[in-house]
């Protein structure tokens, strides 16, 4: 795959990059290597002064990186500079809280003195996705460099002046050389980057097929990984539920980042009570959101990043409909404009065993599903080979406390839009990945997790 800025909107190949060859690479390691060597003596103080004066940098220039995103991937300008304030927030958050959360954790042993020391493990390598092109990479790199590791970032193809952009950032901030590094590689040097014997740890966020190589790659290295892959989510409404914000907020939870959001709801499962309600109301909303020129602050929905993610989305679609599935609105892409779009679409009454009813579809597509009851409710939920997020809307404290409970999920939302917050840990679990990021967890999973026992 090119490494290349290709306009959604319009398709137009703005700007190509050569990829690094085996001598840059091996440059950039031997400089990782170096700076590490240092970088993990300098104080949590001093890590925090840098990330505040990237987080500083991030907040001075947001509408430049905003309009950055929005040229290569397409997400809407708006959604793109609230990214980019995210990204601020999550630097800020480690650079209070990191000392805290790597503090020396005594234990009470048979010894005179006994302790844990987190201390850091080396490079780790970030091979990051398109879809928050800034988000996916602060979210690793802020606790990854406040506990003193050095990172390497393998960014996805399609937006590469974002992974140089986000290097930048770093640099001008004040960071030692080498401390973090933007790799403009294709997903064949990955194998060679991971296998490095100076590559401590590789981090992946990404479709199920990435995520397999990499951990397969990593694991005959025994060598950590944390994986954030797909997700189907469910949004289950019940019977007492506020039906307004539910609708609201589902139309949100499904259209954010144009649909392409790997913790997006997804399929919409409602109790019959209120089924036809829901359905009437969520159709309107969806008739009402604006598709165009993500640069314009009113639009809603822009194009999808690629060509291909048209693709593989309508062949879902159309998929769903020869197995009988029905069409609400939507179910084509647009063919009255250049550019990668495709409009907001709702699909129901799928038949039983219907074959993509359990697949993740990435762009503005819900499936509406309708159970009898909350036990069906879960059963639907639950019947899926991903566990990423889930919301469930009920006023009902025991429905809350059942959906709390069984939904098989990495985090449960109730009556509320799931999404990553730097305070709490973010990560799924069956086909959805392993390991978690932010919060105090996202901290500690790449660090040497030290026992001390002294006499």
């Amino acid at each position: 795959m090119a490494i290349a800025t290709i306009n959604p909107a319009t398709g137009e190949n703005l700007k190509t990059f050569a990829p690094l060859g085996n001598e840059e690479i091996e440059a950039s390691l031997a400089l990782a290597q170096a700076a590490f060597t240092q970088y993990r003596k300098t104080s949590f103080a001093q890590r925090g002064v840098w990330l505040k004066a990237a987080a500083d940098i991030l907040e001075r220039d947001k509408l430049n990186f905003g309009k950055l995103m929005t040229l290569e991937m397409g997400k809407t300008l708006k959604s793109a500079i609230a990214e980019t304030e995210k990204c601020a927030l999550v630097c800020r958050f480690y650079a209070d809280n990191g000392a805290d959360f790597l503090a020396d954790v005594p234990a009470t042993t048979d010894g005179s003195k006994s302790f844990i020391r987190y201390q850091p493990l080396g490079i780790i390598l970030a091979v990051m996705p398109w879809n928050f092109p800034f988000w996916q990479v602060f979210r690793f790199a802020a606790p990854a460099l406040m506990a003193g590791n050095v990172g390497i970032l393998k960014h996805a193809s399609n937006v590469p002046q974002c992974a140089l952009a986000i290097a930048e950032i770093f640099k001008e901030a004040g960071l030692p050389e080498g401390v973090f590094q933007t790799l403009l590689v294709g997903a064949d040097k990955v194998k060679d980057i991971v296998s490095d014997v100076r590559v401590k740890a590789a981090t992946l966020t990404g479709s199920e097929a990435a995520g397999i190589s990499l951990a397969s790659i990593a694991g005959s290295q025994i060598k950590k990984t944390v994986l954030e892959l797909g997700g189907s989510d469910p949004f289950i409404v019940t019977e007492s539920a506020d039906l307004e914000a539910a609708v609201a907020t589902g139309v949100i939870a499904r259209m954010i980042n144009n649909g392409q959001s790997c913790v997006a709801a997804k399929r919409f499962i409602v109790v019959d009570a209120i089924a036809d309600e829901f359905e009437r109301r969520f159709v309107e909303k969806f008739q009402s959101l604006k598709i165009g020129d993500p640069m314009d602050e009113t639009t809603d929905i822009g194009p999808l990043a690629t060509p291909a993610i048209l693709q593989d989305l309508d062949q879902l679609v159309q998929s769903s409909i020869s197995q009988g599935a029905k069409v609400l609105i939507g179910g084509q892409p647009l063919s009255d404009r250049p550019g990668n779009f495709y409009p907001p679409t709702i699909l129901t009454d799928f038949p039983p065993g219907t074959s993509t009813e359990t697949e993740e579809f990435f762009g503005p597509v819900a499936l509406l599903f309708r159970v009898k009851d909350i036990e069906e409710a879960i059963a639907k939920a639950n019947n899926i080979p991903f566990g990423l997020g889930a919301s469930a809307w009920t006023n009902n404290e025991a429905e809350a406390e059942r959906f709390i409970d069984e939904l098989e999920a990495g985090a449960v939302f109730i009556n509320g839009l799931v999404k990553s917050d730097p305070r709490l840990p973010f990560g799924g679990i069956k086909r959805s990945g392993y390991g978690r990021e932010l919060g105090i967890q996202g901290i500690h999973e790449f660090v040497n997790i030290k026992t001390v026992w002294v006499k």
